[in-house]
């Protein structure tokens, strides 16, 4: 294998797993799966007024764009100008597995674990569709689309599963039906309180969590995963700034919006009832992580004397048991992170194709802050701890936990 990583000791020998790509759907995901009385109804491009959108049941739901900043000659384009190119004008590797596998090998990676772009990072966006059987055959059809991508892939691919959240009976039945396809884990709306249904902290969502913990599918929850976490990209940047800088900082809004959903899951009493429940904070970054868990042990002594009666342990213990988080461009304080967090918890990440994405110099500049830690360390956080959370065989000796 030709790499980016072959010339980099940091990284030789290791099967390296990259815990957050995406996929720009392709445009007949739904249309060539879906039962022939739904083929019109189903997820799919339309023209409306000029432009190529995304819809379902005929009423729009997104713009029909390529979601990627990496060209088809392979050069990376800045800024926001992304946001006009569509599935053709981007890498084919966006949206299918050869050129992606491609990809991969060039850059030194070994496996990927993929996330949605249009229905939304959480599947937030079905919510809205009013017939409740065509709402889950989204989500299902989605699912077994990526089922055989992971197959077609060769076992590189791991897309996480979309559960028809808005019903927790239906949700249940698809995490052992996925589960039964070979998908590793589930992705979710992280405030399905804001669109009309209980908090995750409410015991309506213990039977999801008791099946995903007994067949040990990972719960992840992707920055932007909520109408809620997702309008942090437009509504934390001042108006007068121009649409560049609004989308700097919006992205970091967007990531630091997973302060709301660990926090709160950290004392929500679901880690509590469900030790072996394992949740992952995806393409949020580790920085805020270290505060964010010194500032829970400390407030609820000082705001929540009674904290005893709900939780065993600290804040800071559920999730060095429980909760793992992604990073990919931090550099600076990556050690510091590591000394916070421990060795377990941290999973490292590309976030390919998206605006933020380490490419094309991914294992380059993540290979610096990984110098100086110690080898069987370095093996854990790049492949080792996604190696063992997701359930993906690598060759011997290239992913040691």
């Amino acid at each position: 294998m030709t790499t980016e990583a072959a010339g980099t000791d940091v990284m030789s020998g290791i099967a390296i797993i990259d815990a957050d790509t995406h996929l720009t759907e392709p445009h007949d995901l739904w249309t060539s799966r879906a039962p022939r009385e739904y083929a019109e109804r189903v997820p799919q491009v339309r023209e409306v007024e000029g432009r190529a959108m995304w819809t379902i049941d005929g009423q729009v739901f997104g713009n029909a764009v390529g979601a990627s900043v990496i060209l088809p000659d392979g050069t990376k384009t800045f800024g926001t100008g992304f946001m006009a190119l569509g599935i053709d004008d981007v890498h084919a590797g966006a949206s299918a597995v050869a050129p992606r596998l491609a990809v991969m090998d060039e850059l030194g990676i070994y496996a990927q674990i993929v996330y949605p772009n249009v229905v939304g990072f959480g599947g937030q966006r079905f919510v809205d569709v009013v017939d409740p059987t065509l709402k889950s055959l989204c989500a299902t059809i989605y699912n077994d689309a990526m089922a055989e991508l992971q197959e077609e892939s060769g076992g590189r691919m791991y897309p996480m599963a979309i559960l028809p959240w808005w019903d927790i009976d239906a949700a249940v039945d698809e995490v052992a039906r996925v589960h039964a396809l070979g998908l590793r884990g589930i992705n979710t709306n992280s405030d399905p309180q804001n669109q009309g249904f209980p908090d995750l902290a409410d015991r309506h969502w213990d039977p999801l969590w008791a099946a995903c913990a007994d067949l040990g599918m990972p719960v992840n929850f992707h920055i932007g995963a909520s109408a809620t976490s997702m309008s942090w990209l437009g509504t934390m940047p001042w108006p007068s700034l121009d649409d560049e800088r609004k989308l700097a900082l919006g992205s970091l809004g967007v990531m630091i919006s997973n302060f709301r959903t660990i926090g709160n899951l950290l004392l929500s009493g679901v880690l509590e009832r469900h030790p072996t429940l394992h949740v992952v904070s995806v393409e949020s970054g580790l920085g805020w992580i270290p505060f964010l868990l010194e500032g829970l042990d400390y407030e609820i002594g000082e705001c929540a004397p009674h904290i005893s009666e709900h939780l065993s342990m600290l804040p800071s213990e559920y999730f060095r048991r429980q909760v793992h988080a992604c990073y990919w461009f931090e550099r600076d304080n990556l050690q510091g992170a590591l000394d916070a967090l421990g060795p377990d918890n941290i999973l490292f990440e590309t976030d390919f194709p998206h605006p933020t994405c380490l490419y094309p110099n991914s294992l380059s500049r993540a290979a610096e802050p990984l110098r100086d830690i110690e080898p069987s360390v370095r093996r854990k956080i790049l492949s080792g701890n996604a190696a063992r959370l997701y359930r993906i065989p690598v060759p011997d000796g290239t992913g040691d936990a």
